[in-house]
């Protein structure tokens, strides 16, 4: 198995290449014996699109502004899937990637269209505010190119027909006008614009083509619901049918085809704090017709299935890291693009050693390292070194959403402190939760409970490594789009310095596990 890291060493980092480290998935699909539970990965993994390459399933998830951008994974039966790489290694074309000018929580990179033709995979994807760009690789592990086109098409369809002609369909569902681009055949430039149908509240548009017919899958968020629309032609006349909606399955997807025939629908739902998990179901069809579900139980997704494809082993993306490696997880990303000098893996080999990066406050720090919080309780613990903290530093470890909350040690002292910010549309607020506690020692673990059930977070440290004690009580967790991150909760760890330089604080052995 192979994986695609960020390679660190202070001063510079690159994607590499490098071996599988330990795994520890709180959710696991494959039962073992022969079935799988939705969803396959219980985690914020939004606006799928999945594709069948021969024998292999890949599949391109939304990454906001974290960095590297643009999450693809892969699998051998839609079940058991593992992360190949991300197409961005570092967000550009506006400052705010830089947590300038306000940041882009919320915004960013979204909605990735992905396709392959004659050996070479596409993503068509739109950033917040800029034209919509083609990436290119010949393998999904990259390196991947891009060119930009003259205009943004939100939420992009990329469609390769059976004459070799290429379409990007868009819509907006403010709006519902689904407008059909046609590019030219190297996918460097829209030769043509026509509106070819209207779906009331339609976006996330996805075509495929089957026996003559052309289907548009459309998500109708206002609904939280998934149309199909099918015609003989791209002009149309088109036919609507509602498909499932986030009580039944989903509100966003499409389908994609089996080896050996046969089809199998993806859509996402939203699950609340945990964010939006993308479900897949059997897909039978009717009169041309496809019905998610099964002639027994039509129109809805299952919670219980039997494997699209026997036979394929256990896999999973990578949580718990040991940071013996000079290169990060793949299961990693930054808040927004990170200071590659602030941060490295060769500076005390065995340990993530994160420089106090500037920031005022958590929400608006840089370099702070995040990954995914995992339905449906998921506990993540550090073990910290503080000493080359100094005066000013504030570092610690939590969680990243709508309330983020920290542990955080205060540079210069043995105190250790509850932060919670919440992000409103005035801006976000702290809230100091309980008095600065004085530890002993330089070396702290600490440790953060996700009971996404209870919509809950728990902060808790330890001295010793056995014994913990909560701080501050339980914090809420939560999605929103408006003034979250438009994600779900993520682990989150940190060091900053509003004088914008200070010392660092050492990492080691981070591990997720259920509770």
């Amino acid at each position: 198995m192979t994986r695609l890291l960020l390679r660190c060493t202070t001063g510079a980092a690159m994607l590499v290449l490098a071996a599988s480290a330990t795994t520890a998935q709180v959710w696991r699909s494959d039962r073992g014996d022969g079935t799988y539970a939705n969803p396959p990965l219980n985690a914020d993994y939004p606006d799928p699109d999945i594709i069948r390459v021969g024998a292999d399933f890949y599949f391109a998830s939304t990454t906001f502004a974290n960095a590297p951008g643009i999450t693809l994974l892969h699998s051998r039966d839609l079940v058991n899937w593992d992360i190949v790489s991300h197409l961005i290694p570092r967000l550009d074309g506006s400052p705010t990637f830089d947590l300038a000018a306000g940041g882009s929580y919320r915004h960013g990179f979204y909605a990735p269209s992905l396709r392959h033709r004659n050996g070479v995979f596409y993503v068509a994807v739109t950033p917040v505010g800029q034209h919509t760009r083609i990436y290119r690789a010949t393998n999904p592990r990259g390196p991947w190119t891009h060119v930009t086109l003259d205009r943004a098409a939100f939420d992009p369809a990329l469609f390769f027909d059976d004459d070799g002609a290429v379409y990007l369909a868009t819509s907006i569902g403010s709006d519902g006008t689904i407008t059909l681009h046609t590019l030219n055949r190297d996918l460097t430039r829209i030769t043509a614009s026509r509106v070819i149908y209207y779906n009331k509240g339609a976006e996330g548009s996805k075509l495929l083509k089957r026996n003559g017919f052309y289907y548009l899958f459309n998500a109708i968020p206002g609904k939280l619901a998934l149309t199909v629309s099918r015609a003989r032609s791209l002009e149309g006349p088109w036919e609507t049918r509602p498909q499932i909606d986030d009580t039944t399955g989903g509100h966003q997807g499409a389908l994609v085809d089996l080896p050996g025939g046969g089809w199998y629908g993806f859509v996402m739902r939203d699950s609340g704090a945990i964010g939006r998990v993308t479900n897949i179901s059997p897909v039978f069809w009717r009169d041309d017709w496809p019905v998610w579900g099964t002639p027994d139980a039509p129109g809805r997704v299952p919670d219980v299935a039997r494997k699209p494809i026997a036979g394929q082993p256990f896999t999973e993306p990578p949580s718990s890291d040991d940071f013996a490696s000079r290169t990060l997880g793949r299961q990693w990303q930054w808040n927004h693009n990170p200071l590659d000098h602030l941060w490295s893996l060769a500076e005390r080999p065995g340990w993530l050693r994160l420089h106090a990066a500037p920031g005022d406050q958590f929400w608006w720090a840089r370099n702070t390292l995040v990954q995914k919080g995992q339905a449906p309780r998921a506990r993540g613990e550090v073990l910290i070194d503080t000493r080359g903290l100094k005066r000013g530093d504030v570092c610690g470890f939590g969680t990243l959403g709508k309330y983020s909350a920290q542990l955080a040690v205060r540079g210069g002292t043995y105190f250790l402190t509850m932060r919670v910010t919440e992000d409103r549309k005035d801006g976000p607020h702290v809230d100091l939760r309980v008095p600065a506690h004085r530890f002993r020692g330089t070396r702290l673990w600490l440790r953060t409970d996700m009971d996404f059930p209870a919509k809950t977070a728990t902060l808790s440290y330890s001295e010793d490594g056995r014994r913990f004690m909560p701080l501050g009580g339980t914090v809420p967790l939560v999605f929103d789009w408006q003034t979250g991150t438009f994600q779900g909760v993520q682990f989150a760890l940190s060091c900053y310095n509003p004088a914008g330089k200070g010392g660092w604080l050492d990492v080691d052995k981070f591990t997720v596990s259920k509770f």
